[in-house]
């Protein structure tokens, strides 16, 4: 009887145990967080080995607070929304990891004449970006680096639908609200990014933020600024879910004006490149205030 007793006390005591004391939730957790741990780092050593100019600009594009938000990991399959001299790109392809996959899209061919300074050109180069900006952009790689593909809105190939994890839309979607009645490239794009995210995929934009209170001819993309509720009506149209939103890229001293232009500000400084004391003004707001926000590809 009293071994019986004894016995009973004892899986009683072990019944009361918190769980992470049985060594299974322990495990876990100290294998998750050893993976954040890791990731966390591998972030922080691709962002320090940046360019000084590159970082400089960290405290307008919160690249590490950017990528954790939107839950771009190593190893995934990546969308990047006009990737030009690879900014971004440069910080990806180490991040994502030779287990990885970066996937540059670019704008329409048949949008690109809407530009006023795309002269022929021009349009000769963008004729055939997809196949030489994966070429450029193997400069920027190594063997531990991501793979490198591309394509242009409106054609993308029918072998990357359903691939990619995230698709990554920074500074993009302005021009194609711009141009929208010229050929439906806002819709287009969208169609496009739906359709190259696997089921549960996310879709991340940061886009220049045109206040509420700013008329619809203002923040029709032409002045560079959308309003948060149109681009996430657009998601939304295109079949995302929205998710949630972040304020890591805002910056309340960005109040334009209803004839001020997004490319007035830095780096861009466009409209006082001969004005020392205007230039000086707009460096002081800084780069412009900018929406962050997520949707996802329902499963």
């Amino acid at each position: 009887m009293l071994k019986y007793i004894v016995l009973l006390l004892a899986v009683t005591l072990a019944a009361c145990q918190p769980a992470e004391e049985s060594g299974t939730d322990s495990a876990a957790d100290k294998t998750a967080a050893g993976e954040s741990a890791m990731k966390n780092t591998r972030l922080a050593t691709v962002l320090g080995a940046q360019p000084e100019e590159v970082q400089a600009r960290y405290q307008y594009r919160h690249p590490k607070e950017t990528l954790e938000f939107l839950g771009i990991e190593p190893g995934m399959t990546v969308v990047e929304g006009l990737p030009g001299r690879g900014w971004y790109t440069k910080v990806l392809l180490p991040y994502l990891g030779k287990d990885g996959h970066l996937i540059g899209a670019n704008y329409a061919m048949d949008m690109w004449p809407n530009f006023a300074f795309a002269n022929a050109e021009f349009l000769k180069t963008q004729s055939t970006w997809t196949t030489d900006w994966p070429v450029g952009a193997e400069e920027w790689r190594d063997q531990d680096s991501a793979t490198i593909a591309a394509f242009n809105f409106g054609a993308m190939p029918d072998s990357m639908t359903g691939t990619a994890d995230a698709v990554f839309l920074a500074r993009v979607l302005h021009n194609l609200a711009n141009f929208d009645d010229e050929g439906g490239f806002l819709s287009e794009a969208m169609a496009d990014v739906f359709a190259v995210l696997k089921p549960g995929g996310v879709l991340g934009i940061v886009q220049h933020q045109a206040r509420d209170d700013m008329s619809d001819e203002f923040a029709d993309g032409s002045h560079g600024y959308l309003k948060k509720s149109f681009v996430i009506a657009a998601a939304e149209q295109a079949g995302f879910e929205f998710v949630a939103e972040s304020d890591i890229n805002e910056n309340p001293a960005d109040q334009p004006g209803e004839d001020d232009v997004v490319w007035r500000l830095p780096p861009t400084l466009g409209t006082s490149q001969d004005n020392p004391e205007l230039k000086a003004e707009m460096q002081a707001i800084g780069e412009s205030n900018r929406m962050t926000l997520m949707f996802r590809k329902p499963q």
